[in-house]
C-alpha cells in the first residue's frame, strides 16, 4: 500500500526498464516480444503512478547504441512497438483526463522513420498545454552525449567561465525543463547505471534496484519503491 503522506511522495520518478530481452529468452520468445511486454507494463505503471499523485514519470526507452547495434529485425520490431504505443497514447482517455504532458527526449528525430516521427510529434503537440503531470520518454538517448553537447554549447556561447553556474549547465541539457529526479528505479537485477542516464538530474536521487525483469515489475513493487524512498526522508537532494 502506498504511503498516505502525499507530501513525502517523490516529485519525479525515473525508470531504467532493464530485462525485457532476458525475460523473453527465458520464455523462449523473440526479443521484441519482451519489448512489447515492457511497453504494456510501462502503460500500466504510468496509469497507476498518475492516479496515485506522482507528478513526473520518466522512462528510458532506448539508447543510441541500442538502435545502432541491435540486429536489424529486432530494431524494426522495436520501432513498430513505438509506433503502436504512441498511437494508443495520443488517444488514451487517461492521458487527457489526467492532463499529462508528453515529452520525448533524445536524438530520435535523426534515427526514426518519418511515419513514427509524425506520430510522436502529434502526441507532444496535443499535450503540450497540460500541466498536471509529465510523462517523459528517452529515445535514442545517451547521457554521455547529452553532457558533451551541453558542454560544447556552453563553450560556444562565449560565456565567461567564472559566470558558469549549475543553472547554466541545467539550461543547456535536453532535460532543461524537467525537475531533478527524486527516485531512480532500475529493474533487471543488475545494480548499476548506464550510459550516463540523466547524470546531472540523478546526482542526488534515491536509488532502487529491483531483481525483477521489467515485464514482471508491477504496481506493488513500484509502491514499495516509493514507500522506501518516503521512509528514507530524502527530499530535494538532501
Amino acid at each position: 500500500m502506498l504511503t498516505d503522506n502525499k507530501k513525502s511522495l517523490p516529485l519525479h520518478i525515473a525508470i531504467i526498464p532493464d530485462g525485457n530481452r532476458r525475460w523473453a529468452k527465458e520464455k523462449n520468445l523473440e526479443p521484441w516480444q519482451g519489448h512489447k511486454a515492457g511497453a504494456e507494463k510501462l502503460e500500466q505503471l504510468a496509469r497507476w503512478a498518475f492516479n496515485n499523485g506522482i507528478f513526473c514519470l520518466s522512462f528510458w526507452g532506448s539508447s543510441l547504441k541500442n538502435l545502432e547495434k541491435r540486429p536489424l529485425r529486432e530494431k524494426q520490431e522495436l520501432l513498430k512497438i513505438y509506433e503502436e504505443y504512441f498511437k494508443k497514447l495520443i488517444v488514451d482517455e487517461d492521458i487527457h483526463r489526467n492532463r499529462v504532458r508528453i515529452n520525448v527526449i533524445g536524438k530520435w528525430e535523426s534515427q526514426f522513420p518519418t511515419s513514427l516521427k509524425k506520430i510522436i510529434l502529434e502526441g507532444v503537440e496535443k499535450t503540450a498545454h497540460y500541466e498536471e503531470h509529465e510523462l517523459n520518454f528517452f529515445l535514442a538517448y545517451s547521457g554521455d552525449d547529452e553532457m558533451l553537447d551541453a558542454v560544447r554549447a556552453i563553450a560556444g556561447s562565449g560565456i565567461d567561465p567564472k559566470e558558469i553556474t549549475a543553472e547554466t549547465i541545467k539550461q543547456n541539457l535536453m532535460t532543461s525543463k524537467l525537475p531533478a529526479v527524486d527516485l531512480l528505479i532500475r529493474t533487471g537485477g543488475e545494480p548499476h547505471l548506464s550510459v550516463g542516464f540523466m547524470m546531472w538530474d540523478i546526482a542526488n536521487s534515491y536509488l532502487y534496484f529491483s531483481k525483477k525483469y521489467f515485464p514482471d515489475f508491477n504496481e506493488t513493487e513500484l509502491s514499495e519503491a516509493i514507500n522506501e524512498y518516503s521512509a528514507s526522508g530524502k527530499r530535494g537532494g538532501k
